[in-house]
């Protein structure tokens, strides 16, 4: 196991329990980290870019929500009327 995907793993698992569409996203993520990671120096950067890049849009689809959730900020739900 390479550092990226050892890295996605961790930070799934830090997610918790996974609901809809995550599930998929986290598969997903872990197997673009593989090929992150399988990548060679003498391969086409052109395609180790495309996976970064679609690698990080995948993280950020998988968490996106849950920051909001586990915001810290007493006052980030002012808006919201109870």
């Amino acid at each position: 196991m390479g550092p990226v995907e050892k890295a996605v793993r961790s930070d799934v698992r830090e997610l918790g329990d996974l609901t809809g569409f995550e599930p998929l996203l986290a598969a997903l993520a872990v197997r673009l980290a593989v090929e992150v990671d399988a990548f060679t120096a003498d391969g086409d950067r052109r395609t180790f870019v495309q996976l970064t890049r679609e690698l990080r849009q995948t993280v950020a689809h998988l968490v996106k929500g849950r920051t909001a959730e586990n915001d810290d900020d007493p006052f980030g739900d002012l808006a919201s009327p109870e």
